[in-house]
This record gives structure tokens, C-alpha cells and sequence, in this order.
């Protein structure tokens, strides 16, 4: 749906579940004041509710937070989007509303989040493919309506030139390349000494308190990067998997290396994202949380004001495999950040352009918990951080989720940038309208599959 400015609700990271079902918290605040304007009137009433030591991101060049020096402060202010991370008891915590009349429109808890589960590596779902689930995801849904894919569908398999994502997609056909266009990848961070990417205009940042570089760790975060922003001829020879190859990339590391980060460092990054004028920001990291949260709804929806377009996985939290699952369970929800009205929630296809099993579905009950764009997600071939012994030794890594469609989407959001100049909601508007019309329910793939302009 496309987002209106009135609508008060979220954002895409996800949470650490405790152990009974809920998610963890850091002991922390998320206030977000009614407008993203007078930072110094923001910060009078934060030290009104007796918060002394304020930090706000303009007091960093280009606003790039450095989180380690937030760590003696009360609170910390992001500029851009009219939130700030406040160290209060929750007694403190609940004044902080009431005392500042209509400037504070909520106060949240901070949660601990991480990296979306990988759905799988080159071998996810090998046995699906070819056994009785398959013919089950045939079947007609609990409303009547046919789940799978078409029998008449495409069926799209990686080739020596182009992944079969790049293919589904329209990449191979299309003159554009991203060029001009900033993408921001939000994540573990990028191997900064990839092969593929040497020469390329790469700005990074971490946002991890105690870590000053962003060289990712993990992996995901430069999975993500590549099938974004990757080459368009890869040096070591491998197929072309990168979407908008000569875009300008934003790297912010705001997940450790061990996948986890908190709102503070996911606020910074975005916040750095949208004062560095970034057209897109890709977030392919969520929570398994139903509700939606009036920070991240804030959030994207002041960045698309700015021009700055948000999208966010979906969540990999369905089991559509298993028939016997209660329906709730088998299909699962969106989760937030991507629940947000002003966020684009992504979901996954696989290479027969049928729903990835693991792929959420939309929440009826839920405004804004709706799924509004698919993109390749099962089976997705890009950069890795080490060398992966069956590519040669090379830095590539097959892997799925709602995490790999989500810089597909961020990708060719780049190539519409430049082909019409559209940015924030008319970039939206765009991705949704040009989106291939698809067999499958919209609360499993929304406007259809993203394709690329021509």
C-alpha cells in the first residue's frame, strides 16, 4: 500500500526472542517526537524530563554517529528523523510523554535485533522441489485461492551470464545501471577488499559501539550489498548477480558480526543514510513481531519525505510446506520493521515464480502488515565474505530468504531512479505499478514481481 502521511505506525530488523516468546530489550527508550524539526527544542525537552547529557547525530561530520562516545550520554537524537535512545527507569520513561504535552508522540522500548535467519544455502529446498510438498503447494489455500505457482510459469535457472533473479527481473535487457544513484545497504556490513568491487564508489560506516570499521564478519551483509550494487562483469568470471552495478553504495554496519544490533545502531544508520541523501535504503534484517511500531512507521515515513525509499524483508517466518500446521503458523506475518505502512515489505519467489515456503504472508488484522512487492529470494547467487570451496575458492555464496529478495528490489528501485528521476513516493508508486501481475494472491506477493525498466 502506499504509504500516507497521516498513518502513525513502524520498521525491518529483527528481534532476539526470550524464551518465553517475547523479545529481548536493552533497557532503553525510543522516543519519537511529533515532527523531525527543532532539534534544539527536542533536546529541551528531553533535559526537562531530567536528561542532562543529550548527543545528537549533527555533532558528527556527515552525521555518522559515533556510538562508543553515546555510551556516557542520557540520551541520543537522530537529526534526520525526529527519534532519539534515552537511558531512563520506565517511572522516567512514562513522564517523558506526558511532561512534553503533543511534542512526543511515543516512547517504546529498545529491542535487540539480528539478521534474519538464512532460509537455506545452494541446497534449501532441494527436496521440496522434487517431493510430495511440492504437489501440496499445488493444492488450493484455506480461501479457495491457488498458492502456487502457474503450470505455464517460467522457470528461470542461473546461466553463464546472468543469475536467474537478474533474468526474472528484466536485468539483461534493460540499459540502465544505477548510475548517480545512492543505495544504502543497512546490515553486517561489506567485505571492503572484494574482488568484484575494486575502483567502486563505496563509502562505508559502522554504527557498532567498540567497532570502527564496517568489514563484515558474517556474510549477510555482503550477500546483500552484492545483489544490490555487484558488477556488472564480476572479475573472477562468475555470472553477473548484481542488479544496478554502477550505483554509489552506502554501507552501514549496524548488526555485529555475530548478526545482532540494537535500535540505536539501527536509527543511526538510517538516520546517516538519509542525511547523506541516499535514494534507497536496503534493510534485509526484521523481527518476528506482529505489532507495529510507531518509530519505524515515523521513520519511513519522514525518509520518504526526504526522498529516501525504505525497503525491508518481509520476514521468513512461514512453513508452507507443512500442510498440518494451523493456518497461522503455515503462512506466518510480516514482521517489523517491514509492517510499516511507510516501509516496502518484500517477499520471496523461487526460480518457478512460485512463493518461497518460508516466504510471510500479509496481516489482514494489521494495518500497514501487508506485502507490497516479491522479488527472487530462493536460491540467490552473490558475493561472500570468504572464499567458497565449491565457486573455486572464490567469494560467492548461494543462500535464500526474504533477505536475498529485498536487494533485489533495492537494486532495480536504483534503475528506476535514474530512468524517470522518481525518488521517495513516487519511486514507490513506480516499483508497484511496473511490478509483473502474478497467478499468486496478493497477500503473498503484493503488487507482483519487480521488473526493471526498458
Amino acid at each position: 500500500m502506499l504509504p500516507e502521511d497521516q498513518q502513525p505506525t513502524d520498521v525491518s530488523t529483527s528481534l532476539s526472542p526470550r524464551p518465553d516468546g517475547g523479545a529481548q530489550t536493552t533497557g532503553r527508550w525510543v522516543v519519537t517526537f511529533a515532527d523531525a524539526g527543532d532539534e534544539s527544542a527536542h533536546a529541551a525537552t528531553l533535559r526537562s524530563a531530567g536528561m542532562s547529557n543529550v548527543m545528537s547525530s549533527l555533532d558528527f561530520e556527515g552525521q555518522a554517529m559515533e556510538l562508543a562516545e553515546a555510551g556516557s550520554s542520557d540520551a541520543v537524537m537522530f537529526a534526520e528523523l525526529g527519534v532519539a535512545v534515552v537511558s531512563a527507569d520506565p517511572r522516567q520513561a512514562s513522564g517523558i510523554r506526558s511532561a512534553a504535552g503533543g511534542a512526543v508522540v511515543s516512547v517504546e522500548p529498545e529491542y535487540v535485533q539480528h539478521v534474519l535467519p538464512a532460509a537455506g544455502d545452494d541446497r534449501y529446498l532441494q527436496g521440496y522441489r522434487d517431493g510430495v510438498t511440492d504437489v501440496s503447494a499445488r493444492l488450493l489455500g484455506d480461501a479457495g485461492v491457488k498458492l502456487a505457482r502457474d503450470e505455464d510459469a517460467a522457470d528461470f535457472a542461473d546461466n553463464a551470464q546472468f543469475t536467474w533473479g537478474l533474468q526474472a527481473t528484466g536485468i539483461p535487457s534493460c540499459s540502465f545501471t544505477g548510475a548517480g544513484i545512492k543505495i544504502a545497504v543497512l546490515d553486517t556490513g561489506f567485505h571492503l577488499a572484494h574482488p568484484d568491487f575494486v575502483g567502486r564508489n563505496i563509502i562505508s560506516q559502522s554504527f557498532i559501539q567498540g567497532v570502527t570499521s564496517a568489514e563484515d564478519g558474517h556474510g549477510h551483509g555482503t550477500h546483500c550489498v552484492g545483489t544490490a550494487c555487484g558488477p556488472g562483469a564480476p572479475a573472477t568470471g562468475v555470472a553477473r548477480y548484481g542488479c544496478a552495478p554502477e550505483a554509489d553504495i552506502l554501507v552501514g554496519k549496524v548488526l555485529s558480526d555475530e548478526g545482532f544490533g540494537d535500535d540505536t545502531s539501527i536509527l543511526a544508520g538510517i538516520n546517516w543514510a538519509v542525511a547523506n541523501r541516499a535514494e534507497i535504503i536496503s534493510m534485509s534484517i526484521g523481527a518476528d513481531v506482529p505489532q507495529v511500531s510507531q518509530v519505524y512507521e515515523a521513520v519511513g515515513r519522514r525518509a520518504l519525505n526526504r526522498g529516501s525509499l525504505i525497503v525491508a524483508a518481509a520476514g521468513n517466518n512461514a512453513r508452507r510446506d507443512e500442510p498440518s500446521l494451523p493456518t497461522a503458523e503455515r503462512y506466518g506475518f510480516v514482521g517489523i520493521s517491514a509492517n510499516s505502512p511507510s516501509i516496502m515489505a518484500v517477499a520471496a519467489l523461487d526460480e518457478k515464480l512460485g512463493i518461497g515456503v518460508f516466504s510471510a504472508r500479509s496481516l489482514a488484522d494489521v494495518h500497514g502488515g501487508n506485502i507490497d512487492l516479491a522479488g527472487p529470494g530462493v536460491r540467490v547467487l552473490s558475493s561472500w565474505n570468504v572464499p567458497r570451496p565449491e565457486y573455486d575458492d572464490r567469494h560467492y555464496r548461494s543462500i535464500s530468504g526474504t533477505s536475498m529478495a529485498t536487494p533485489h528490489v533495492a537494486g532495480v528501485a536504483a534503475l528506476w531512479c535514474q530512468a524517470r528521476g522518481v525518488t521517495g513516493r513516487q519511486l514507490w508508486t513506480t516499483l508497484t505499478q511496473q511490478a509483473q501481475r502474478m497467478q499468486l494472491p496478493s497477500v503473498d506477493a503484493g503488487s507482483g514481481l519487480l521488473q526493471a525498466p526498458q
